[in-house]
């Protein structure tokens, strides 16, 4: 289902780099030709400093041709290059990595360039080669190198904007190696400082926007933009991350900018709430049972922008409640699941929670249950759904409230009428909550519009 495909969305918002697994993923699958998914992965090997894929791709691709001469005199820039950059890095390297060096070492770093200049002469140039030096590693695909220099170099910088570069580049290469603890750690690190400065784009992609240079909000933006998109290599890697995912997309900051400029991203949002739908102990969270109310508003607000048959699914049990439209979207979205590069190996798992939102719904509406026919709305057959649903009974609250009469083949369903107070309570659910957040917002445009009351008229000299 190639129409449904989103690498050619996501691949602007991701480095170069990131973009290989992508491709790789589609040259698998085969939903493109696979001759169209090598020119893309040669054109962009071609660019970088790893040589030899390049190569390799060049003689896949045209297996009669000869190898163009430029490769070899890149190779040989490449391995000069590296060599210049090391020297001039292993100088600094060899300072910082002496134990009573790092002893010495405080938060402060202007104090510790200060101590690095008295005693070893250690200046900024130096510092700042070990992010150039960083950098070309990691355009050579050696990423566990650079990030050993990229975190020496964020640890001693004072340059903010090299300082944030070297962050997105360390990103980028705990993604690429696949330590997710790690890159869980530096995605949080990374989104902290997004989130109390203004800062640049991931100088290690050549796609940087300029326009958003003129305007600090609109770089805050793109740089949110692109954190959404490297996220989900962390957030469905990790064994906790669709529930971290849920946390942070769902936040008010990330959630607009979802809204604004990336509303694909809810197919993700809408899978990680589907497949967190139970907590640990193997009930239905109260957390994320609201998060999938919060995200079906959403979805219903940004169907006019982005639509799938995974965000379609949940819009049609918990919107329009039309359990064959639910159905029917249920099994394109199996295949939009299993093709798609960050969801496809939660298929089996997606489909099990799904069946059991579908499950739930039904029998929150229904007294008398048919098996057979809820097992057809199942997308399973008659046995296969009588067995999932006994499963099901048993594994849930529903056993204290449902049971199954196999001489009709029905379940009965008596369920105690909800107190009105838990109704109330139900409803004014996160009530004081929005409205602090309305006050906050209320309060700040307030004072923003008294400062520009208060602030000294502009003097107009006369000519």
């Amino acid at each position: 289902m190639a129409e449904y495909d989103l690498t050619k969305t996501i691949i602007p918002y991701c480095d170069r780099h990131l973009v290989f697994p992508l491709l790789a993923h589609l040259a698998e699958n085969e939903i493109f030709p696979v001759e169209q998914v090598q020119t893309a992965q040669y054109e962009l090997a071609k660019e970088t400093n790893m040589v030899d894929y390049a190569v390799s791709l060049f003689q896949q691709l045209h297996p009669d041709e000869e190898v163009p001469a430029e490769f070899a005199a890149k190779r040989e820039n490449a391995v000069s290059t590296n060599e210049r950059l090391q020297q001039e890095a292993q100088a600094v390297l060899d300072v910082i990595e002496n134990p009573e060096v790092a002893q010495s070492l405080r938060q402060d770093k202007n104090q510790n360039l200060q101590f690095l200049r008295e005693h070893y002469n250690v200046t900024l140039e130096q510092i700042t080669a070990l992010y150039n030096f960083g950098k070309f590693q990691y355009s050579y695909g050696n990423y566990s190198g650079a990030a050993d220099y990229l975190y020496h170099f964020r640890v001693l910088s004072t340059d903010p904007d090299l300082t944030i570069s070297a962050h997105w580049g360390k990103l980028a290469c705990d993604i690429l190696t696949g330590k997710w603890d790690v890159a869980l750690e530096e995605l949080n690190s990374l989104r902290e400082a997004i989130d109390s400065r203004t800062p640049s784009l991931p100088q290690f992609s050549a796609s940087t926007p300029s326009s958003s240079a003129a305007d600090p909000a609109l770089a805050q933006l793109h740089s949110r933009t692109w954190l959404l998109h490297w996220s989900l290599f962390v957030y469905f890697n990790h064994p906790q991350g669709r529930t971290l995912l849920l946390e942070t997309f769902l936040s008010p900051t990330y959630l607009n900018t979802i809204q604004t400029s990336s509303p694909w991203i809810l197919r993700y949002l809408a899978t990680a709430a589907v497949l967190s739908r139970k907590s640990a102990s193997g009930a239905l969270s109260s957390r994320v049972r609201h998060s999938i109310r919060e995200i079906v508003k959403v979805i219903q607000m940004e169907e006019y922008q982005y639509q799938d048959p995974v965000t379609q699914f949940l819009k049609e049990l918990y919107v329009e409640f039309d359990f064959e439209a639910a159905q029917k979207a249920l099994g394109k979205a199996e295949t939009v699941v299993a093709n798609d590069f960050f969801l496809a190996d939660f298929r089996e798992e997606f489909m099990d929670n799904a069946r059991y939102l579908i499950s739930e719904a039904y029998c929150r509406i229904h007294q008398r249950i048919d098996i057979g026919d809820l097992s057809e709305r199942l997308n399973l057959s008659r046995d296969e759904g009588e067995k999932w649903i006994v499963n099901l009974i048993r594994e849930t609250r529903m056993g204290a409230d449902a049971k199954i009469d196999l001489e009709k083949n029905v379940i009965e369903i008596h369920r105690p009428p909800l107190p009105i107070y838990q109704s109330v309570i139900e409803k004014t659910r996160g009530l004081a909550f929005r409205t602090q957040a309305l006050g906050a917002a209320m309060s700040r445009t307030q004072q923003a519009a008294g400062a520009q009351e208060t602030a000294p008229p502009a003097v107009v000299e006369a000519q």
